[in-house]
C-alpha cells in the first residue's frame, strides 16, 4: 500500500529516521536488511567479514537478517479468520521469529458463539424477501440467509451463555489449525426465541509483564469488527436452563 509513503514522512518528522526502517512489499517476498549497527566491512570477503552484533542473527546473505525478536501485526478479520492475514503472520513467524523466546503481539485468540433474539433485524434483512409488494422473492431470501451478517448486537439481545469454539496460540498454531469443526452446547439464560448465532472473538497479549487483551463481545466496548450473525431458517423457542 502507498500509505507507507506517508508513514515514512511521519517517521522523519518525529525524529525516528535512524531508528525505523520501512520495507514495502509482501511478507512472503521481501528480505530483511541488516540494521546499521551490524557495520559490515564491504571490503572484506563476504565469507570472512565480521559484524557488530549477534552473528547468529545473520543469514547466509550478508545483507539480510536471519531472525527478528518481535512480530507485531493487526491481522484479525471479521469473526477473527474471515479475510484475515493470519497466514502471512504464520509465514513470517516460521521464517524470521527467533526460536524459543520470540514474541508475537497478539499471541492468543479465542472464538466464541452465543444465541441471539433478533426478530426485527432478521425480518428487515431476510424474511422481507418473502413478499415484496405482493411478489414472491423467496429465492433471494434463501441466498441471503446463507450469508453471515456483520453488525453490532445489543447485549440485551443475547439469550444464551457464550462458549469458546476455537483457541489459537500464534506461537505454535499452523495453517491446518485454521480449518476446523467444533462441537458446542449453549444454555438458555431466559425464556425467549433464538433467531441465530452471534460469533465474536477475543485477543490477548500474554508475553508481557502485565498481560492485556480485548474482546469483540456484545458485552464489550464497540470495535470495528462488530459481531458476526448467522441466522437460522427457523426460529427456536427456548426456556431458561434449556441446552
Amino acid at each position: 500500500s502507498n500509505i507507507i509513503n506517508q508513514a515514512q514522512i511521519i517517521i522523519e518528522k518525529n525524529g525516528f529516521k535512524e531508528n525505523i526502517t520501512l520495507i514495502k512489499g509482501k511478507v512472503e517476498e521481501v528480505e530483511l536488511p541488516l540494521p546499521t549497527y551490524y557495520n559490515i566491512d564491504q571490503d572484506q570477503d563476504p565469507q570472512t567479514s565480521s559484524a557488530i552484533g549477534d552473528k547468529d542473527n545473520q543469514s547466509n546473505d550478508q545483507n539480510s537478517l536471519k531472525f527478528v525478536d518481535i512480530i507485531v501485526s493487526e491481522w484479525m478479520g471479521y469473526f477473527l479468520l474471515y479475510e484475515s492475514m493470519l497466514d502471512t503472520v504464520l509465514f513470517a513467524r516460521d521464517k524470521w521469529l527467533v526460536p524459543n523466546n520470540g514474541i508475537i503481539f497478539p499471541d492468543k485468540a479465542v472464538m466464541y458463539l452465543c444465541g441471539v433474539e433478533d426478530a426485527q433485524v432478521k425480518r428487515e434483512r431476510i424474511t422481507f424477501w418473502e413478499n415484496i409488494y405482493g411478489f414472491d422473492f423467496t429465492t433471494l431470501r434463501d441466498i441471503a440467509i446463507q450469508e453471515p451478517v456483520v453488525d453490532t448486537v445489543e447485549s440485551s439481545a443475547v439469550v444464551t451463555n457464550s462458549v469458546p469454539i476455537k483457541s489459537l496460540d500464534l506461537l505454535t498454531c499452523t495453517k491446518d489449525d485454521l480449518i476446523f469443526k467444533s462441537d458446542f452446547a449453549l444454555t438458555a439464560e431466559r425464556n425467549d426465541y433464538i433467531h441465530g448465532l452471534v460469533a465474536f472473538f477475543e485477543c490477548a497479549f500474554t508475553q508481557v509483564h502485565k498481560p492485556i487483551g480485548f474482546s469483540t463481545s456484545p458485552f464489550a466496548r464497540y470495535t470495528h469488527w462488530k459481531q458476526t450473525i448467522f441466522y437460522f431458517v427457523d426460529t427456536i423457542t427456548v426456556c431458561k436452563g434449556e441446552v
